[in-house]
Formats: structure tokens, C-alpha cells, sequence
């Protein structure tokens, strides 16, 4: 029985894309909180410059006599950025295709809570700061999906695994509605014939899919070539991960029902242990199998990289008097804070009164709104936003200094909610209103 379980284990594991994806994005969440407090610290210590000379330190790529020169900060954000929506991608491909996105009612729910997650935030936003810094409107918008899940993993067993899809469904459509915003509203003096270089690089891609061609470095080659394409046509490159990652194939090169499952658990030597390898590798998709390779490498290094380079906010009296002045701090912060949850549950309520989506299995009233609220930590991504939004430095420090407040607010009260049950216990909701 041992034997069969050590042996059954790593295909279980492969074919388990949710529980390993929750599992890394709990781990990293922690990682994500040391960086931002990281930066934080030491841009309030007494070599705070050093902070900002570190990342504002430029680094030149050359090939072939072209050379492309960017500070360090702007080599995270656009260029290690660019893997972790690469990996955003794949997981929207996946949902859509076998996950939670796939049926039309299934990813109704889902939807429509974070369409209502958006919405709310963004006309709080106007409504607050819309006359003075309109450029901000996007921030509040994301939902960090890495904390967010830390807080449900805090909460334990006493929250239903249908909410912990629900979040994943919620943070996903988030994703799509941040990656499409920053394509639309934060690109500027677009070069069209670099949108015709990005196109045909894409075209080449696709091709290449369609005719089952698995060769990596070609893809990595066209990948790249569609980064510094949209770069130069001034749209943010980092879209170039996204529509990497959806073009990846979604379905596995082997058929797994006609391999010999003793043969896949067969390590006896390295001939037979590389033979496992590689029917491993062709048994699931290569939307799974990536995501499998590079979703611990965003979770544990490069979103954390990310939130130390930009998390360094010099607190001061005169700073947090400036901010606390600032409509853009409020207007993000409250965006996060009520509009999100608001948001939320209220297109979920809508939603399922009107017949158009289930509730979530075995979830409460509580646990719903601890959720919302837990999707009102908007990290990542809202700071992301944040450095497109605004030029100016003091505008930029009260926005991140809103997120991160408000992520706090978020991840502490939202904690409380949803341990505030005993474990074990199901809250089934009495009728369609207990929403």
C-alpha cells in the first residue's frame, strides 16, 4: 500500500494544477510580505538613498549592435514582471479550457463577482479622486491572488474548498480584467510598425502551435521578439507573457490512457528514470507542465524581487500628514477596503437570485463577505499599476502607501471573519437571499 502511494504520488501531484497552485501561492504570500517589509524598513533607516540608487542603476542588454538601456526597477517591473504574467496567462488558459472558467455557469459566479469587484472600486475612485488624479482609476481594481490565499490559509478547515475555488475563478477574472486595462488605458503613442512586428510574432507562434511543433527555444526566441516589439510600440511588454501563455498548448501530447503506468513509476536506472521524465512531461498538457516549472519560480522569487523593488515608501509625519491630504490615498484605499467587498457580494447576491449561478457549496453568509474582503488586498498588482498610473513621486507614494494600507486592513479584518466559526462546521445559507 506504501509502495502504491509513493508511486501514485508525483502523478497525483502533476495532474493537481489548484491544489499545487494554492499551495505555492500560500507559500509565497509570506516570501511577498518579507520583501515589501524588506523595502519598507530599509527605506526608512539612515541609507534610504541606497534603496533608491539601487534600483534607479541603469543595465544595458546589447545583440547584434542594438542596445536596450533600463534601470534596474524598470528590468524587474517590465522584464522579470513579464514571467509572472506569462504564468497569469497559462492559468487563465487552463481555467478556461479544463478549470473553473470552462463551463458557462461554473465560471458565472466567479465572473460577475469580479466584475462587481472592479466596478465599485473604480467609480469609489472617481467619485473621490477622479477630478484631481483620474489616472489612478485602475489601481484598486487587482486582487492580489498570493495573499488573498494566505488569508484563506489561515483561516484552515474552516473554510469550504468551494470558496477557495470561488477566490481562484474571482482572482483569475481579475487577472483578465487588469492585463486588458493595462493594455488599453496605459498604453500611449502606440508605433505602428512595431505592432506589426508584435503581430507577426504572435502569427508565428500560433502557426507553429497549430502544426505541433514543441520545440521550446523557438517559442522563447518569438517570445522575446514580441517583448521588444511591444516595448518599442510603447505598450507594456509584459503583455507579451500573457499572450505567450494562452497560446500554449492546453492539451497533452500523449494520450495518458495508453501509458503504462508502470513504466511512468520505472527509476531503476537513469536510462529508465529519463523515460519517466519525458512520458511525465508528455502525459499532461504543456499549459500544466509549465505552469508546474514556473509557478514556484514567481511565487518564491520574482513577485517577492518585485515587492522589494518597489515597496520602499519613506514614512515620514510631513509624509503620512501629505498623504493623509491626498485624495488619490483615499480614494485607493477605500476602493480596496469597502468597494471591493461591496462589490462582491453584491454581484454575487444579484447573481444568485436571479438563478444564473449556485452558491458555493456549504459556504455561509460570513465566509462569502471574509472572502470579498480578502480579495481587497491588492498588492501586486495594484502597485504594478500604480507606477504606470503616475509620473509624479509624491503621487506614486501616496497610492502605494494605500495599497499597502489597505492591504493590511484587508488581509486583518478579513481574518477575523472568516475564523470566527469553529472549524468543521458547515453554515449552509437557508434560502437564495442569505447571500
Amino acid at each position: 500500500m506504501n509502495r502504491a502511494r509513493r508511486q501514485r504520488s508525483p502523478i497525483v501531484r502533476m495532474l493537481s494544477p489548484l491544489r499545487d497552485f494554492l499551495e505555492t501561492e500560500t507559500s509565497g504570500a509570506v516570501l511577498l510580505a518579507t520583501g515589501a517589509l524588506a523595502a519598507l524598513v530599509w527605506a526608512n533607516t539612515p541609507w534610504s538613498s541606497s534603496y533608491e540608487s539601487l534600483w534607479s542603476s541603469r543595465a544595458v542588454v546589447s545583440i547584434a549592435g542594438h542596445a536596450l538601456e533600463l534601470d534596474l526597477r524598470h528590468w524587474v517591473n517590465d522584464g522579470l514582471m513579464t514571467i509572472f504574467f506569462f504564468v497569469v496567462g497559462l492559468e487563465i488558459k487552463r481555467e478556461l479550457t479544463d478549470g473553473h472558467l470552462a463551463s458557462r455557469r461554473a465560471a458565472f459566479l466567479p465572473g460577475a463577482a469580479a466584475l462587481g469587484g472592479m466596478l465599485i472600486p473604480v467609480g469609489l475612485y472617481l467619485a473621490i479622486a477622479g477630478s484631481s488624479a483620474p489616472r489612478g482609476w485602475a489601481i484598486p481594481m487587482a486582487t492580489d491572488i498570493a495573499l488573498a490565499v494566505g488569508v484563506l490559509a489561515v483561516a484552515g478547515d474552516r473554510i469550504p474548498a468551494s470558496l477557495r475555488a470561488f477566490l481562484l475563478g474571482l482572482a483569475i477574472v481579475d487577472d483578465i480584467g487588469a492585463i486588458a486595462v493595462i493594455a488599453i488605458a496605459y498604453s500611449s503613442h502606440i508605433q505602428i510598425g512595431w505592432i506589426a512586428a508584435a503581430s507577426l510574432a504572435v502569427l508565428a507562434a500560433a502557426t507553429l502551435k497549430r502544426f505541433g511543433v514543441y520545440f521550446t527555444w523557438i517559442y522563447v526566441v518569438l517570445g522575446c521578439t514580441l517583448w521588444l516589439s511591444l516595448h518599442n510600440a510603447n505598450i507594456h511588454p509584459t503583455l507579451a507573457g500573457v499572450a505567450m501563455g494562452l497560446l500554449a498548448p492546453s492539451t497533452p501530447r500523449l494520450h495518458p490512457e495508453l501509458i503504462d503506468s508502470n513504466a511512468l513509476a520505472d527509476i531503476s536506472d537513469a536510462d529508465a528514470a529519463r523515460e519517466t521524465s519525458q512520458l511525465a512531461r508528455g502525459s499532461v498538457s504543456v499549459v500544466e507542465w509549465l505552469q508546474h516549472v514556473l509557478h514556484p519560480w514567481t511565487s518564491f522569487a520574482i513577485v517577492p524581487i518585485f515587492a522589494f523593488a518597489n515597496s520602499g515608501i519613506m514614512i515620514s509625519t510631513d509624509g503620512l500628514t501629505e498623504a493623509a491630504r491626498s485624495a488619490i490615498t483615499w480614494g485607493v484605499f477605500i476602493g480596496l477596503v469597502a468597494g471591493k467587498p461591496l462589490g462582491i457580494v453584491l454581484a454575487t447576491r444579484v447573481s444568485i437570485r436571479a438563478g444564473l449561478a449556485d452558491h458555493p457549496a456549504d459556504a455561509a453568509p460570513r465566509q462569502l463577505l471574509g472572502v470579498g474582503i480578502a480579495a481587497g488586498i491588492g498588492f501586486t498588482v495594484a502597485l504594478f499599476i500604480t507606477e504606470l498610473a503616475f509620473d509624479d513621486p509624491t503621487d506614486r507614494s501616496n497610492a502605494k502607501l494605500a495599497v499597502l494600507l489597505a492591504s493590511i486592513v484587508a488581509a486583518a479584518t478579513s481574518t477575523l471573519m472568516l475564523r470566527g466559526g469553529r472549524a468543521g462546521v458547515v453554515h449552509p445559507p437557508e434560502d437564495d437571499d442569505s447571500t
